[in-house]
This record gives C-alpha cells, sequence and structure tokens, in this order.
C-alpha cells in the first residue's frame, strides 16, 4: 500500500509582500513622503511641483481631440479588445505622424502602450536580463529607477552637465559602459531639466553608442515641445547604425496625459534587434493586453486634425512662463536657474552657504511649504541634491504670484557668511 506523503500546510494567516514589490520604489514618493509639508493656512498652495499639465485647468486638449474621442464612443467599434500591441488603423496612424526623413516607420514598427511610462517598461525589460545594467541621465526621471527594481537590472547614471546647458558628460557616459550595459536610456527634452540637445552633441552621443555597440531607448514625449531658437531631432534620425527604441505619446504634446496613450517606435535598419526582440515586445505588451481601445480609436482623427496653432500656443505659453521664472529667480539672492530650452520645466540650484539656518535643501522646501505654502519638487528627486524642479505649466498669474512668494522667503532667510562679501549667481 502506498504511504500518503506529508503535505505541510499553514496553520495561521502568513501573507507576505514579494520582494519584488519591496524593491519597487518611486524615488519621488520616497522623498515627499519624508517631507513635513504643513502650508500656511493663511496663503493659497501653490504646488510647482506635479507634472500634469492639464492640473490647473488653463491648458486643455484642442477641440478636434475631444471630437475624436466623442466620434471614436459614438461609433461603438472600440468598445471590445484589440490586439495587444495595437489596431492596425492606429499604428498606422502613428507610423505616419512619426516618420521623419531619416527616420521613417511602418504600422509593424509600432507597439501601442498606456502612457509612455509603459513604453519605457517594455524597452527596459525586453533588452536586459538579470545582472545587466542600464544607463540613466542624471538628473533624471525617476521612473527609471522605478521601473529597474522588477527586471533586477542595475541603473548606473551618467551625469549631466548644468554649466552647459544640461548636455551629456560624455567622457562621464563612456566611462559607464561596459559588456553588461544593455541599453542607454536617453531623454530629449529633459525632464527635469527642460534642455534640448543640439544636433552636433547628439551625433557625439551617437559616436560613444556606436563605439560600443549599446542600443539606446530613447523618451522623446516632449518631442517638439522646444522654445524659439531651438530645434528637436528625434535621435534615429541621426543615425543608421545603432538600434533604436524610441518612446514617445500624446501626453504632453496634445495635453491628455489621462488618456493613456503611448508608443514604441523600433528602429533597426540593420536587424540587430531581429526578430526576437520585436517578438518579446508583442509578448510583453500581452501582459495589459493593450491600452485603451477608445482611444485607439481617436488616435488617426487625434494625430490628423490637430492643427499646428494649437501646438504654437501652448509653447508660446510655456516659454512666458520659462523666461518670466528664470528673470525672475535670476535675481533671488542664493538660487541660480538655468534657463530651459523645452518642455515645461526649471531647474533652479539653491546655494545653501547663504542658508545656514537650514541643514538641507529638503528642510528650505519644507519651510518654503509651511511658510509661503509653495511647494517645488527637491533635487534629490531627481538624484540630484541642491536643486529644486519647478513646473511652468502653472497659470502665469499663479506663477508670479509663487515667484514672489520665493523671493520673499530667501531675502527673509539669506545670510552672507564665512567672509563672502557678495554674492555671484554665475557659474564658478
Amino acid at each position: 500500500m502506498e504511504m500518503k506523503k506529508e503535505v505541510k500546510r499553514r496553520l495561521e494567516w502568513s501573507v507576505s509582500v514579494s520582494e519584488k514589490a519591496k524593491l519597487t520604489v518611486n524615488p519621488i514618493r520616497n522623498v515627499v513622503e519624508t517631507l513635513k509639508l504643513q502650508p500656511n493656512p493663511d496663503k493659497q498652495f501653490i504646488p510647482l511641483s506635479i507634472g500634469d499639465p492639464t492640473i490647473f485647468g488653463n491648458l486643455n486638449p484642442c477641440e478636434e481631440t475631444i471630437n475624436g474621442l466623442i466620434e471614436s464612443v459614438k461609433s461603438a467599434k472600440n468598445n471590445g479588445y484589440f490586439a495587444a500591441a495595437g489596431c492596425e488603423e492606429a499604428r498606422n496612424a502613428v507610423a505616419e505622424y512619426c516618420s521623419v526623413i531619416g527616420a521613417q516607420v511602418e504600422a509593424k514598427d509600432v507597439i501601442l502602450t498606456s502612457g509612455c511610462s509603459h513604453a519605457l517598461d517594455l524597452c527596459m525589460t525586453v533588452l536586459t536580463n538579470p545582472g545587466a545594467n542600464i544607463l540613466v541621465p542624471r538628473p533624471g526621471f525617476s521612473l527609471y529607477e522605478t521601473l529597474s527594481a522588477l527586471i533586477d537590472v542595475e541603473i548606473r547614471h551618467y551625469e549631466l552637465l548644468p554649466e552647459r546647458n544640461w548636455e551629456i558628460d560624455l567622457n562621464d557616459l563612456e566611462d559607464k559602459i561596459d559588456c553588461k550595459t544593455a541599453a542607454i536610456v536617453y531623454n530629449n527634452p529633459s525632464n527635469p531639466c527642460g534642455s534640448v540637445f543640439s544636433k552636433k552633441h547628439i551625433l557625439d552621443f551617437l559616436v560613444i553608442a556606436e563605439k560600443y555597440f549599446v542600443p539606446i531607448i530613447a523618451d522623446e514625449i516632449y518631442e517638439d515641445l522646444v522654445f524659439p531658437g531651438n530645434h528637436f531631432h528625434p535621435i534615429a534620425s541621426l543615425t543608421t547604425e545603432i538600434p533604436v527604441l524610441s518612446c514617445g505619446g500624446t501626453t504632453k504634446k496634445f495635453l491628455i496625459p489621462g488618456w493613456r496613450m503611448g508608443w514604441i517606435l523600433i528602429h533597426d535598419r540593420h536587424s540587430r534587434f531581429g526578430y526576437e526582440i520585436r517578438h518579446g515586445l508583442n509578448a510583453l505588451a500581452q501582459r495589459l493586453v493593450g491600452p485603451n481601445s477608445v482611444t485607439q480609436g481617436a488616435l488617426p482623427y487625434i494625430l490628423k486634425n490637430t492643427p499646428k496653432s494649437f501646438f504654437d500656443s501652448t509653447i508660446e505659453f510655456l516659454h512666458i512662463n520659462a523666461t518670466l521664472a528664470y528673470d525672475v529667480l535670476s535675481q533671488v539672492p542664493g538660487l541660480r536657474p538655468i534657463m530651459p530650452s523645452g518642455a515645461m520645466y526649471i531647474m533652479v540650484s539653491v546655494d545653501m552657504i547663504y542658508f545656514p539656518e537650514f541643514a538641507s535643501d529638503l528642510e528650505l522646501v519644507e519651510r518654503l511649504v509651511s511658510e509661503e505654502s509653495v511647494f517645488c519638487l527637491p533635487g534629490k528627486c531627481f538624484q540630484y541634491p541642491g536643486y529644486v524642479r519647478i513646473v511652468l505649466s502653472v497659470p502665469t498669474d499663479l506663477l508670479k504670484e509663487a515667484l514672489n512668494r520665493i523671493d520673499y522667503f530667501c531675502r527673509n532667510h539669506f545670510v552672507r557668511s564665512n567672509g563672502i562679501d557678495g554674492y555671484d549667481n554665475g557659474f564658478n
């Protein structure tokens, strides 16, 4: 007679969190949750911290975008599941919209995603195995750190140079590359810096990626949101040799972040990604069974009919606010803003030597909230202490009020110390 194996079972409730969940950290949430933020009840709270351009209600999608969604709903054709990588019509529309000279794509080269964050997640996952490393910019978008936890890869930071308007430190980048480097994450225009790279600088960057045979994950969600005098160059249009996964979407430029529509463009002229990477992206897309189908249904209409004047108006507004913030903060003792060239942010250096009563820039941010009800994200959220990031999508009158409060706060706490007899707002 066969003996039954003894089966061990739980004798009480014991539900534990997974190690992957423990390792998953959002740097912004981590920093913000440690701050003691208690706004001054006598002053309106002004959050200059949230990268959602719609939050104040002054920036809204255009009529064509809204009509596209309404027609998608009315058609009753987009209520079910589509292919995980997106429906053919929407992918065709994205391919037509995104193709530029030197970087043409077809529908087969497009993977639709649930926002650009999802696109980045798929790209990082498909290119890495545990033990690999990915290079990301510092300062940089905090989500890169968050996504790395679930794929067991090492994040290595390459430095951006504030004295060169946040260009990449190419020597530092090259030093960080080794045989386990699976990809370089490249962000242009930049969050949090608002920088826009010149064509020459991009070409210099590409020389290094090509030299060491490293593919690129291009975070280009802010694409054409650049200020006068600057030009956005899709990185894939400047190389014929390096395989590029370019991540974009409708979030920022079309002012519809909540509609969750992003995409990956596969640029691979010499089939260096081959079948496996394409198949892998399609397989990973099946985890979410594709992005929102109603938004997909609206996408062809939105991409074809949104007028250039809509984008121009948004850029003009952001440029006015960027110039205002730079001009005001340049005159504030202890602060040194770096004029952005695009996107919707400005980075401001805080020289803590002039604010000796605060142990750190985090403490200074806390006090700014408690005294003036203005909240800027500390640079630590972007792996870059000593700076704060200010969002420029705020209504201009509200931004003026916030800047005046920052000016008052800094002058109130500014102290000349350590024998310093003058303040220099320039780079030393």
